[in-house]
């Protein structure tokens, strides 16, 4: 057992769409732990409800969790508030960074007042909202949930005639539909560990973009780490990374997606406080590159956890 990290509790599975990826993040997380020695009670807090896992947890004696719920009930705040009330210590973001990351709404209305950049976007409320949207975004369009995760419920739209289609696959998940202007560019994401941005990593999927089959399940998907941008403009990038990421309050460890249009100029895409630890996930690649094994990567965060987030 390892006396430091005490009792622990690693929280997957979870409620939300991004189930099954948590399930994979779980196992992967707890074979680490195990092969650390950590004292380590898995627990799956789903598939209906997080009440019986917060129960075991109020009666265990738990000293930290180790969260990998993706999503919401578990990204979003939900459950970091209950851990506050449980006065239980917690890997990732508190109740206010993983609300305000977890709604993309919200978090680029955050990042236009600080000045930085994302793509023009709008809310569409109902099918009929989507009349005129072509017209003052342009197209290529992103069509995404406000409030998912793993591009669950995104399409991309090339012409006006395929918007109401894709706002209705995106509206069937129960939250705000965002249309977002797409960026042609190269895609890239920041892994971030406590105040550190981790090396970035260029994405390129076979398909249109990189959706949920790119992230988890297609052996096409090329991740480019070293990213081949020239080191002032990674090192320039990482540093606006960091910002969007303290700037919604998040804290610990997560990442940041953001696109290079065809001029080398970023833009911001959204947060993830939560991001995946499976054998796909793209925070153990970057960390990877910067000389830290999955097991040890795995043992930073949990020691990050803290009494209302890291």
């Amino acid at each position: 057992m390892n006396i430091e990290a005490g009792r622990v509790a690693l929280l997957y599975g979870g409620i939300s769409a991004e189930r099954e990826v948590s399930l994979k993040s779980g196992a992967q997380v707890l074979a680490a732990m195990r092969r650390k020695g950590i004292d380590v009670t898995a627990i799956d807090a789903g598939p209906d409800s997080l009440a019986p896992a917060l129960r075991q947890l109020e009666a265990g004696g738990f000293d930290r969790v180790f969260n990998v719920l993706h999503g919401r009930g578990g990204e979003d705040g939900v459950l970091q508030g209950a851990l506050d009330a449980l006065e239980i210590a917690y890997t990732g973001s508190g109740v206010l960074g993983s609300a305000l990351g977890m709604d993309k709404v919200r978090c680029k209305q955050i990042w236009l007042s600080m000045g930085l950049p994302t793509p023009e976007y709008t809310v569409v409320n109902s099918a009929t909202e989507c009349d005129g949207v072509v017209e003052r975004l342009g197209t290529p369009l992103f069509v995404k949930p406000a409030l998912e995760g793993s591009s669950i419920g995104t399409s991309r739209v090339d012409n006006a005639s395929q918007l109401r289609a894709a706002w209705a696959e995106a509206a069937k998940h129960d939250s705000p539909v965002l249309v977002e202007h797409c960026v042609t560019g190269g895609e890239y994401t920041c892994a971030i560990l406590g105040d550190t941005a981790l090396p970035l990593i260029k994405l390129e999927a076979a398909g249109t973009f990189y959706d949920y089959e790119a992230k988890y399940l297609s052996d096409k998907t090329r991740y480019l780490c070293p990213c081949g941008l020239p080191a002032e403009n990674e090192a320039e990038f990482q540093a606006i990374c960091i910002r969007a990421f303290k700037a919604v309050g998040a804290a610990g460890w997560g990442r940041v997606d953001f696109m290079l249009d065809e001029a080398g100029r970023p833009w911001l895409l959204e947060v993830n406080t939560v991001p995946g630890m499976t054998d796909h996930s793209l925070v153990p690649m970057a960390a990877r590159q910067a000389g830290i094994g999955f097991d040890d990567l795995v043992i930073r965060i949990l020691m990050s956890a803290r009494r209302g987030g890291a």
